[in-house]
């Protein structure tokens, strides 16, 4: 959890590794990283998806919001449905999809639940169509509601189980609150937001937002974070390196702004 010294910290609130890929994005532009993993990804018990998949020939789409839910189902499924469309929330999503041989028939512009639902309407295609969401265990309603009053028949199935983090050393977050040197704390998640609030509690959680950037990957996990009383930087694009850069580019305006510098 250390940062080097006299160097800006940046929080990876994200469950991963200190080689893990935000990290090793932040570090390769040069800032350094305290990994305050806030939540925990674990698989959920996989009857219910195995029984959706078994049925694959009787849904027209399958709707993928995340990496998460990709490893899940393709876990279990490795071949592409022959018949049914595959919808993806994201670059990210899209991107490991296709790595794993998997076709992406419809993805939004903009990296959210409401932009995927607008896409469906613009289409046109949703109503009476049968829909499998593979979902994490704290998945909005937007996806699942949106698509129903469309039309659509939305078989919703926990792939994935989102967590709190039994590995945060929370004495440690709090003394490095303390010190009022952290540069920024970066949210994959709206779970990430909340898992942390909640760790922290409102005191330090609200303290460390004080003085430190929050940056949001997407509208989604901004607006979590704004209905905290916090207005996060919201990353140019909704992916691990858009979050990197983002962070980035915000320490730099701040550091200029900090020592007059035009």
């Amino acid at each position: 959890m250390s940062a080097e010294p006299g160097q800006t910290p940046v929080v990876v609130t994200r469950a991963e590794a200190s080689d893990g890929p935000l990290s090793s994005e932040l570090r390769s532009l040069g800032l350094p990283v305290l990994l305050w993993p806030a939540v925990s990804v674990e698989m959920a018990e996989t009857g219910p998806l195995e029984a959706a998949l078994a049925r694959i020939g009787s849904f027209d789409w399958i709707v993928f919001a995340s990496r998460h839910a990709v490893a899940a189902v393709t876990e279990l499924m490795t071949t592409p449905p022959a018949r049914a469309h595959i919808a993806a929330v994201g670059q990210a999503t899209a991107q490991v999809l296709r790595q794993r041989g998997w076709r992406v028939d419809l993805l939004p512009s903009e990296a959210n639940a409401a932009a995927l639902v607008d896409a469906f309407a613009s289409r046109g295609s949703s109503e009476g169509a049968r829909i499998l969401f593979p979902a994490s265990s704290r998945a909005l309603p937007t996806i699942a509601a949106g698509l129903s009053q469309l039309g659509a028949e939305v078989v919703q199935v926990e792939a994935y189980r989102t967590e709190s983090a039994a590995t945060l050393d929370v004495e440690s977050c709090r003394s490095w609150i303390a010190r009022e040197v952290i540069g920024a704390v970066t949210f994959a998640s709206p779970s990430a937001v909340e898992e942390l609030a909640h760790a922290l509690g409102k005191e330090d959680f609200d303290r460390l937002l004080s003085h430190a950037a929050a940056v949001a990957i997407g509208p989604t996990t901004a607006r979590v974070l704004a209905e905290r009383g916090h207005v996060p930087a919201v990353a140019e694009s909704a992916t691990l390196r858009g979050l990197a850069l983002t962070t980035f580019r915000l320490l730099q305006a701040r550091q200029v702004l900090a020592h007059g510098e035009v």
